[in-house]
């Protein structure tokens, strides 16, 4: 992506409000598969978000795993508003700012993962919860998708004012200040 695709789509969000585009929603996610583990993360995640998380339950019965239909497996909390800006902007440190290109979708929302909740800073490890791991699923959004998902005269958002995975990661990158690349960086160990 060029710094010249980056200056046109900025002059188009300060031409056009409706068209600049938001963080409409976060959905933290730490599936555990039951158990003990699940209400460790459920604690996990009231002390990262500040909201009670929902728990989520399991579609199909697997033998191998253990898990049972209809048992909860996974919580979940979404955030919104300055709340989720906040929160995205903290986990983002826990990933040195970078993401991969094979992190966004076709619609211009992104999801990455985090190995252990104790990377994200100001977060001190506990024996009693130990260390998970969570997943972090970002939907970005023009003004006026709202018209999609009402209840009373759904309509369907033109194809001019969907949101390309192109324009997403330009806003992401003056937004957050992050770098996208195509693969990881090779990391060096001292031992």
């Amino acid at each position: 992506m060029s710094i010249e695709n980056e200056k046109i789509y900025i002059d188009d969000w300060k031409a056009y409000p409706m068209r600049e585009p938001f963080i409409a929603k976060v959905v933290v996610d730490i599936c555990t598969g039951g158990g003990d583990d699940l209400n460790r993360a459920t604690t996990i995640l009231e002390q990262l978000t500040g909201q009670t998380p929902v728990q989520s339950k399991a579609r199909q019965t697997v033998r191998d795993f253990g898990i049972r239909r209809n048992e909860p497996i996974a919580v979940r909390v979404t955030l919104r508003n300055k709340i989720a800006e906040d929160f995205l902007k903290r986990t983002m440190k826990a990933k040195d700012d970078v993401l991969l290109l094979k992190n966004w979708d076709d619609d211009g929302n992104f999801a990455f993962g985090i190995a252990e909740h104790i990377n994200i800073p100001n977060v001190k490890y506990d024996p009693q919860l130990g260390v998970q791991g969570m997943n972090i699923t970002v939907c970005v959004e023009r003004p006026g998708y709202r018209v999609k998902r009402r209840r009373r005269r759904k309509a369907k958002v033109p194809y001019r004012h969907r949101l390309t995975p192109e324009e997403s990661m330009v806003f992401v990158k003056t937004k957050f200040g992050i770098e996208i690349l195509e693969k990881e960086r090779e990391r060096t160990y001292l031992f």
